[in-house]
């Protein structure tokens, strides 16, 4: 496998904004790890001493955030539709079942971190964490990389944001409540759809949907606010209005400050592998599938405002608001839900 020459792909950068090293670790400073454990049999882990974790998003992204931190790559949640896939291919690593078993983990992100926030050029942007692979994925219960990431965004006041599939994120509700005392802090869970069978094939290493519900319920009881991505919403599996207004009804019914869709998308690396789950269990939906897709990663626009209004409209009747990417807010009991409805359908990257 190759572990330097990623610059340019990686679109990982230093704390000055200019781009990375040309390697973002060194070949030796890798350890290769297994776990002969029930919840990491057959998962390798790849532990890495990282030369920048604050990574500056491409210019050209739509993302409406401008740093990220992601303190893995590759996830165990193995969700057939991840965007991130083709970026396991960087590093020479199986962009299919691989990037489900092939873990790399930065065991030096919080250290990392802590120092680049400490950087006089370090402007105190909001960081975005989970919009790559999930900060809170099975590793995280290992390795707790993310207590000393949240330490370090609150001694310096820093605005970040969660995104996560992740049950795991209760943990460090202590340390979150207190990040949100002396900065802005946002935190959303993905949940696309309520139907447990669609749920096993197409997310196997997640948390189940009502689990995830759970967070969003435990989270408000203590408080903290948390909107719902509900993500993704996946063509003729899980867009029928029946299923649509089901999964807003869990999401209201937990306590979730806002619901926003966003409707499945297909790059090169998910898409192939996505086509190949999709054959083995649904053959008949392939061709539709196609045609669905056919100029490119993402649904046509009038299917993705269709699922939009839809979905809004639930929320409205449901009594919950829309949710914006990348939007952190101080967590606190008073804070009132987001209401301001949007006028396009969402397209953000999701894990």
């Amino acid at each position: 496998m190759r572990w330097d020459n990623l610059t340019v792909r990686s679109a990982d950068s230093d704390d000055h904004g200019r781009a990375a090293d040309p390697a973002l670790f060194g070949a030796d400073a890798v350890v290769t790890r297994t776990f002969d454990t029930p919840e990491f049999r057959g998962i390798t882990f790849h532990e890495v001493r990282a030369r920048s974790v604050l990574n500056r998003v491409p210019g050209a992204s739509r993302m409406p955030f401008e740093w990220t931190v992601n303190p893995y790559r590759g996830c165990t949640h193995a969700c057939v539709y991840c965007f991130a896939r083709k970026t396991h291919g960087y590093l020479d690593l199986d962009t299919g079942i691989g990037f489900d078993t092939q873990i790399v983990v930065k065991v030096n992100a919080p250290e990392l971190l802590r120092r680049q926030l400490a950087s006089r050029r370090w402007q105190g942007d909001h960081v975005a964490m989970g919009t790559n692979v999930d900060c809170y994925q099975r590793a995280e219960g290992r390795y707790r990389l993310m207590p000393g990431i949240i330490s370090a965004l609150t001694e310096h006041a820093n605005p970040f944001s969660i995104l996560t599939k992740g049950t795991l994120v209760l943990r460090d509700l202590d340390l979150l409540t207190r990040a949100a005392r002396v900065t802005d802090v946002g935190i959303s869970v993905s949940v696309g759809f309520t139907d447990a069978e669609l749920w096993r094939t197409v997310e196997p290493g997640t948390p189940a949907p009502e689990r995830r519900l759970d967070v969003v319920r435990t989270l408000g009881e203590h408080g903290i606010g948390c909107g719902v991505l509900m993500a993704p919403v996946i063509p003729f599996l899980s867009d029928t209005p029946a299923q649509l207004r089901e999964t807003v009804r869990a999401i209201a019914a937990a306590g979730a400050t806002s619901v926003t869709p966003l409707v499945l998308h297909l790059r090169p690396g998910a898409r192939e592998w996505f086509t190949a789950w999709l054959g083995r269990h649904h053959p008949h939906l392939v061709r539709r599938y196609e045609r669905l897709y056919a100029d490119g990663a993402y649904a046509p626009t009038w299917y993705q405002r269709r699922i939009t209004r839809q979905v809004h409209e639930l929320a409205q009747e449901y009594g919950i608001g829309p949710w914006r990417a990348g939007q952190a807010r101080r967590i606190r009991p008073a804070d009132p839900a987001p209401v301001a409805a949007l006028d396009e359908p969402t397209q953000l990257t999701l894990m």
